[in-house]
């Protein structure tokens, strides 16, 4: 039977089963849950951190988008053409989610989710109108956790703006004040600018509004730009605004009073604040329009006939393409249950226990040093090791840390261009080299040179991450490697080694690197045993 001949008949069957259409999107999503169901575990657990427990209300609120727009398509009987790409797409979905559920990422699976969503509403709709509904297919990014290394490193860049804005705003106040890192020093009082007030937990739902409100405005392109780009900026500048006021408020009544100030000035009060921003700076934007439009008269806010959209689920037809959608979504639930479980690769390794204590003329000094509680929980690593060299030919030292991760597919490796900032240590300069044939290494062996410095103290680090022998300077390229290896044998696991010694008053940047270079050319070769290259 050819394809025109299945299209007729499928038509005919729909005449004769009005809900064939539903079964058939029914078993779509069906087959979508369980091949996806990771990465909506994945969803549930990112939404349960408070940056992200904003996350439930986005698929609602997408959908209250799409009900809206949908009001503008008039239903349409018969054959829907061009429903083939919406499959092309369904088939991305599948391929980027395989990629997910084979390296054990779920937040890949999770994106892939999103894909499926556009494929589906090209396939119900046809291209010519399902093309239109990107806007609420976009909005469903929101409720995705973003990546490890781009949170700590926006969670770094944030905290530094709001610790300067918030010391700048204390200076306007006549408050004495000192800024270490995002330590702000009041004296009887050390305001921390932590990861919960870094002003994600703020930005991500306001982002989310200022999208939806973008969408709304029925003002000029360039206005809605302007909405969607300053929620950033709004929000990072209402957490310096709390964290000026709380540190106004130790230096006016007291310690005990920050505390409860803090506790309420948070959540919702700052989302409403920002979110009258928004509104101000729309009402601004109009009032220099020429249409001089009121902020009621912009904002398409009309809610009626969403039931009646909702209620065309039941007009939906059985094709070709939606069937193969399913069929693709079980399809790839069949091929992963054939696949070998790679979840629980073993991976053979000295503990750190039994790490060298003498490198050449370089021997431990003193126990290994424990993390404060806080800190390990941070660097949720499987193994750490943080020692101190000492020499009696020099009165400096080296640091070596050492942190192992047998699985790094759900968070991993925090690089220290983001962590050394918070302890108030300044990047002055840093190099990603090769040093293989420093080493005599017939492998390359990249690594980061940086110089810090906190006041007038400065040191030399060098570090890398070490995953399966292989040496990785950038952090992003060790993500990427990471997918790689989860494909290829199964396994996550990796490292964070870093070495650093003070540059001593009366030596140059050279000779502290040449201590750096002394020690790693004795350890590189101990590593593989804590550090597994197979």
């Amino acid at each position: 039977m050819s394809i025109f001949n299945e299209a007729f008949a499928l038509r005919r069957q729909s005449r004769a089963f009005p809900g064939l259409g539903l079964f058939w999107l029914g078993l779509a999503v069906l087959g979508a849950g369980l091949f996806f169901r990771p990465g909506l575990d994945a969803l549930l657990v990112a939404w349960q951190k408070p940056e992200y427990s904003h996350g439930p209300l986005i698929p609602l609120l997408s959908g209250l988008l799409f009900l809206r727009q949908l009001k503008t398509v008039p239903e349409r009987p018969g054959e829907i053409p061009h429903r083939w790409p919406g499959v092309l797409v369904v088939l991305l979905a599948l391929m980027l989610g395989m990629v997910g559920r084979v390296s054990n990422i779920d937040d890949i699976v999770a994106y892939a989710l999103i894909v499926w969503v556009g494929g589906l509403l090209l396939i119900s709709f046809g291209w010519s109108t399902g093309k239109h509904f990107w806007p609420p297919v976009l909005h469903l990014v929101y409720m995705l956790p973003l990546p490890d290394t781009l949170y700590y490193k926006a969670t770094t860049w944030l905290q530094f703006i709001s610790s300067e804005l918030g010391v700048w705003f204390l200076g306007l106040l006549a408050v004495p004040v000192y800024l270490e890192g995002n330590i702000i020093d009041l004296g009887v009082y050390k305001l921390h600018v932590a990861e919960a007030c870094s002003g994600l937990r703020y930005l991500f739902p306001i982002l989310s509004f200022s999208y939806i409100f973008a969408v709304l405005y029925r003002g000029p392109v360039w206005h809605k730009a302007v909405l969607l780009l300053s929620a950033a900026p709004i929000t990072v500048l209402m957490n310096a605004v709390r964290i000026a006021i709380a540190g106004w408020m130790v230096d006016e009544f007291g310690v005990e009073w920050v505390e409860g100030f803090t506790h309420f000035f948070e959540g919702w009060v700052i989302f409403i604040i920002c979110v009258a921003i928004l509104f101000a700076l729309a009402r601004i934007m109009l009032f220099f329009h020429p249409a001089k439009m009121s902020l009621t008269e912009a904002l398409d806010l009309d809610t009626e006939g969403l039931v009646p959209q909702l209620m065309r689920l039941r007009l939906v037809q059985p094709s070709l393409a939606l069937i193969a959608a399913a069929g693709l979504m079980f399809a790839g639930v069949g091929v992963l249950q054939m696949l070998p479980d790679r979840s629980a690769t073993a991976v053979v390794r000295d503990s750190f226990v039994t790490f060298p204590r003498r490198f050449g003329d370089w021997q431990q000094s003193g126990p290994p040093a424990v993390l404060a509680p806080d800190i390990a929980r941070a660097l949720q690593a499987d193994d750490y090791h943080s020692i101190t060299l000492t020499s009696p030919d020099t009165p400096a030292y080296v640091g070596v840390f050492l942190a192992w991760y047998a699985d790094q597919s759900h968070g991993g490796v925090h690089p220290p261009e983001v962590c050394l900032p918070a302890g108030g240590w300044e990047i002055a300069w840093l190099e990603r080299t090769d040093v293989a044939s420093e080493l005599g290494s017939a492998e390359p062996f990249h690594l980061n040179k940086a110089i810090i410095q906190k006041g007038e103290v400065r040191m030399m680090v060098y570090y890398w991450f070490d995953q399966k022998g292989r040496k990785v300077a950038w952090d992003f390229a060790a993500k990427l490697w990471l997918i790689v290896d989860a494909l290829r044998t199964g396994r996550t696991d990796g490292a964070l080694v870093r070495l650093t010694t003070p540059i001593l008053p009366e030596e140059s940047d050279a000779d502290a690197a040449a201590r750096l270079d002394a020690i790693l050319e004795d350890m590189a070769p101990q590593l593989p045993r804590f550090i597994p290259e197979d």
